[in-house]
């Protein structure tokens, strides 16, 4: 009788902690977002290059002679391993026939326009296209998967780097994301709430290279972790005990 009493105060307290606050259902995604029926300009801002960026830049003419005229700046040897220009720790690029490109912070239609005006020699109407070879961003917290995301275009969306990760689970904030940018050097950090019907007109809706976007973890985690770790001290003494009672009843 005296082990059943002591077993019953050890089994009320996880009991207590099992029947804690119910936790409150999270927000779901463009939850305040209405149908107006209306149609909304899409947009799309313009990348901007940052150091570590891989780019690759290709010169084109309408050239008889594209072997003559147009190879000496495509040439593969002034390229990384990776097939693209690698934008060093001070912003530049060393780029063929042209020589130190001063590159951070342009837009690729910026730098087209200012290697075109550095190209010499028999170019007919020449043209140069950029590309980004690198594009990522990096999600962590509570979602289905964390890590690095590769981008094979050059736009993406927190709604669709959210959804390649899984989506965010019900430990995680949906209207409290952060995310942390550089641009030209400086570092910066913004939420953006997914629930929101305001969430297209945030500057963190279409991500950059190289955001790190953290889902927050809500209380009910932290709790959540906590009461395992009670249920897991609570079993092991429960266990202990019924052992030892076992034990005495054998050896009495």
């Amino acid at each position: 009788m005296k082990f059943m009493r002591i077993l019953f105060l050890l089994v009320l307290p996880l009991y207590f902690i099992s029947c804690g606050t119910q936790k409150k259902i999270p927000p779901y995604y463009l939850e305040t977002l209405t149908d107006t029926s209306g149609k909304q300009e899409v947009k799309i801002p313009e990348l901007r290059i940052q150091k570590n960026d891989l780019l690759s830049i290709q010169v084109y003419s309408i050239s008889t002679q594209p072997n003559v005229s147009d190879a000496p700046y495509n040439l593969p040897g002034q390229n990384t391993a990776t097939g693209g220009f690698l934008v060093d720790a001070n912003g530049n690029i060393e780029y063929p026939q042209i020589g130190l490109l001063k590159v951070e912070g342009l837009t690729k239609l910026q730098l087209a326009d200012q290697i075109k005006t550095k190209l010499t020699g028999p170019l007919i109407n020449p043209s140069v296209i950029i590309r980004f070879l690198n594009f990522k961003v990096t999600l962590l917290g509570p979602v289905a998967k964390e890590g690095v995301i590769n981008v094979p275009g050059e736009r993406l969306t927190i709604l669709e780097a959210v959804g390649l990760a899984g989506g965010v689970t019900d430990y995680g904030k949906k209207n409290n994301i952060k995310i942390i940018r550089e641009i030209n050097g400086i570092r910066e950090t913004g939420y953006i709430d997914l629930s929101s019907d305001t969430i297209f007109d945030s500057p963190y809706y279409n991500l950059m290279q190289n955001d790190v976007v953290i889902v927050e973890p809500t209380k009910q985690k932290a709790r959540a972790v906590d009461q395992s770790i009670v249920s897991q001290r609570i079993s092991l003494a429960l266990s202990l005990i019924t052992s030892a009672a076992f034990l005495y009843n054998i050896f009495k």
